[in-house]
């Protein structure tokens, strides 16, 4: 088998939600490219369902998993953990290390330039993952927060966003970036492009993401209580997704005389709740570039959403209408015509699902980020294609160092 061409080590904290999702995808790419990679994430967050993830990405992880605590707010808990990465990381020899979020992004950045003191020739990549360019730029955390990221930009060598939008963000708040930089879209498997097809109970509408206003629900039940107001018609809905919050979600339906069609799920796999709806429904207030958006468009079912953050770039080129966020009225206005006419809206779906399936597939996004590698320093040979080797054992380092 021919030698890796590169030693690549993700870094984020939580092993949860879309910025784990996409570094999931990509450590599973670059090692199918043939890259030799590792991954440094947090051991005190999420629960069996991270553990499940990590344990079926671990065939991909040669160069090993170190879980470490890391804290979600800066700590002098980070300098005892830093420490500890450290020793592991300079073991892995990594020729790329690449921060995910602002946590995952900070340690990345500080330990690569530790390992090239050290005579290492690691090149530093950073992606923000909305992170801390959500803040305020006039507020004090903002401040303070785009205040480091100026001063981290220094001990960096690549700078690599989801979105338009987001590096757009990152312009404006903390400044044009002086090193090299890419915008490279999320990107899906092959196999979620698979047609989902609704079950014979489905309901209109799903609402799927976390249970909290950013993300809309309440906006979804006004919206479903409007459109009954107007029209004398019962739209039904499921609603899946994390959060506390659920339950008061739950007493707003009811309060709004709509709990008899409206149910609250946990959470599930994806393409199982989009069969549960003949259209999907996603009113956030702020994203980057969301996953689900995308993943409800490959499963072939009509998407009704916001023009917010980078959304509107998955649909550019589409006469797909986005709502704006934040406005329940318009929001029903959307939902009602897909009501009215489904025969159209499947229509457009389709299109929608043709049109993304090469600019937002896995192979583009691997193969942007390399480039991305490639313009920071990292000397990039021709990938070698070939299935990961089997695995006897499981290469996870446990905080201490040892394997597990």
């Amino acid at each position: 088998m021919s030698a890796p061409s590169l030693r690549v080590v993700h870094c984020l904290r939580a092993p949860v939600g879309g910025a784990f999702r996409h570094v999931r995808d990509l450590i599973s790419a670059q090692r199918a490219e043939g890259h030799a990679v590792g991954l440094i994430c947090d051991s005190t967050t999420g629960g069996d369902f991270a553990e499940m993830q990590l344990d079926l990405l671990a065939g991909d992880l040669e160069l090993g998993l170190v879980r470490i605590p890391m804290r979600r707010t800066p700590s002098p808990a980070d300098l005892l953990a830093m420490r500890r990465a450290y020793r592991d990381l300079k073991a892995m020899a990594p020729d790329v290390l690449h921060g995910h979020g602002a946590k995952g992004g900070t340690y990345a950045r500080l330990l690569g330039t530790f390992l090239r003191m050290s005579g290492l020739k690691t090149r530093r990549f950073y992606s923000p993952h909305g992170g801390s360019l959500h803040y305020p730029a006039t507020s004090l955390a903002g401040r303070t927060y785009f205040t480091v990221e100026r001063t981290l930009e220094r001990f960096c060598d690549g700078l690599c966003f989801v979105s338009q939008y987001e590096a757009d963000q990152y312009a404006s708040k903390v400044h044009p970036p002086r090193i090299a930089h890419r915008t490279v879209h999320n990107g899906l498997r092959p196999e979620e492009f698979a047609p989902v097809v609704p079950a014979p109970d489905a309901r209109d509408f799903l609402f799927i993401g976390e249970f909290r206003d950013l993300k809309g629900p309440d906006l979804f039940l006004l919206a479903l209580t409007a459109i009954g107001e107007a029209s004398g018609l019962t739209p039904t809905a499921h609603m899946v997704g994390p959060g506390d919050d659920r339950s008061r979600y739950k007493e707003m339906a009811e309060d709004l005389g709509i709990g008899g069609t409206v149910t609250i799920h946990a959470p599930r796999p994806a393409r199982e709740a989009f069969a549960m709806a003949r259209a999907v429904v996603i009113p956030s207030r702020a994203e980057s570039l969301p996953y689900i958006v995308l993943e409800a468009i490959a499963a072939g079912l009509p998407v009704i959403t916001t023009r917010v953050g980078g959304i509107p770039e998955i649909f550019a080129g589409s006469d797909h209408d986005l709502v704006a966020p934040g406005d329940a009225t318009a929001l029903a206005t959307a939902m009602q015509r897909v009501l009215h006419d489904p025969i159209t809206a499947r229509n457009k779906a389709q299109a929608d699902r043709a049109r993304i399936a090469d600019a937002f597939s896995l192979a583009r996004m691997s193969q942007g980020v390399l480039g991305l590698y490639g313009e920071g320093g990292v000397r990039v040979e021709q990938p070698v294609e070939h299935a990961p080797p089997e695995r006897t054992d499981n290469p996870r380092l446990t905080a201490d160092g040892t394997r597990g």
